[in-house]
């Protein structure tokens, strides 16, 4: 145990006051003081460096049954983060480790030093580990390599294209011999980006019209896989587009995730039948046996360069909160990450 005597008494911490209906509002949320909690034998101290904002966290502000528990009311919530360990009372992670862990939403966390998992601030810059080489990038390799089963040749459409998990799996089908890659994002900027900086071969801005019209002009001989990350239009535009033995891997769909009544389903399902093509929902906690393929195959392509990845960074706790709800809205590029 270190000497602790230099740290303040006190963090702060988001908590969820009331389940949002619709949009989450500020009323649900408050940022509190609480204190600092020393490590019990086993446990870790971590001051925060940065923090994770991800669009399955407005699954976790409902009551409602789903793949992960919800959020307490009155009490932090969590999120991934990368910090700094401050105390230590656990054998294996010293103090001045930096450590992936699950306590984010808040400035210092203690916890059980096994739900801690230690990086290599040397290895690559911390704020990774929460991105393209964290959660979002080994979602988008399990998606679009084991769920969708990509194979060299493939053409592939991606939506929410210029976010953390879209713009890798663009990139990866492309470094993997996809024959034609297409990304669907919200603004004119965005497709340039994704054309000019990430190798796309066609992007569209869903904004700017019809997205089953764009999507038939950009991929006029089809789509081998799309991988979803928004749903609705989107998913209906893809089934229109869908070759013979065609796969969709369901990741997200944003644009569903404030609805108070169901949305509808695509029209076309039936379509399906046709093209013999497969549907298939996953999460990334299913796949972490891939985890270190994961990172000796995307590892080098990130410090070569091959593999570009953006990150939109917020400061300061107190917009913990605001950076959430961009993430919402598409305001980010890339991984979300708030830096304290």
């Amino acid at each position: 145990m270190s000497d602790t005597s230099a740290l303040p008494a006190t963090s702060r911490e988001w908590h969820l006051l009331s389940r949002p209906v619709g949009w989450p509002k500020s009323e649900d949320f408050a940022l509190v003081e609480a204190e600092i909690r020393q490590p019990a034998t086993g446990e870790v101290l971590v001051r925060n460096k940065f923090l994770s904002v991800d669009p399955y966290m407005r699954g976790r502000m409902s009551a409602a049954k789903s793949y992960v528990a919800p959020f307490e009311l009155g009490k932090a919530m969590q999120g991934g983060a990368v910090g700094e360990v401050v105390a230590s009372a656990a054998d294996g992670i010293a103090v001045g480790d930096h450590v992936l862990h699950f306590g984010g939403w808040r400035e210092y966390a203690t916890f059980d030093a096994k739900q801690a998992v230690k990086v290599d601030p040397d290895a690559a810059p911390l704020s990774t580990y929460l991105g393209v080489l964290g959660m979002t990038g080994l979602t988008a390799y399990a998606g679009l390599l084991r769920t969708a089963s990509f194979k060299e040749g493939d053409s592939v459409f991606v939506s929410g294209a210029a976010g953390a998990v879209g713009s890798q799996v663009g990139q990866i089908a492309k470094l993997k011999g996809a024959s034609r890659v297409i990304g669907s994002v919200g603004s004119d900027d965005k497709v340039k980006l994704l054309v000019e900086e990430y190798g796309f071969d066609a992007a569209f801005n869903y904004k700017n019209g019809s997205v089953a019209e764009q999507l038939r002009e950009a991929a006029p001989d089809g789509v081998d896989v799309y991988f979803d990350n928004v749903g609705g239009d989107h998913l209906e535009a893809a089934i229109g587009q869908l070759n013979r033995d065609g796969r969709i891997a369901v990741c997200g769909m944003i644009s569903v995730y404030n609805n108070t009544e169901p949305a509808p389903g695509p029209k076309n399902l039936a379509r399906l039948i046709q093209t013999r093509g497969r549907i298939q929902g996953f999460l990334v906690g299913d796949h972490y046996d891939l985890q270190s393929q994961f990172v000796q195959e995307v590892g080098p392509w990130v410090a070569s360069g091959a593999l570009k990845y953006r990150e939109t960074v917020v400061e300061g706790i107190e917009n913990n909160l605001e950076a959430f709800l961009g993430v919402l809205r598409g305001d980010n590029t890339g991984k979300m990450i708030v830096k304290l």
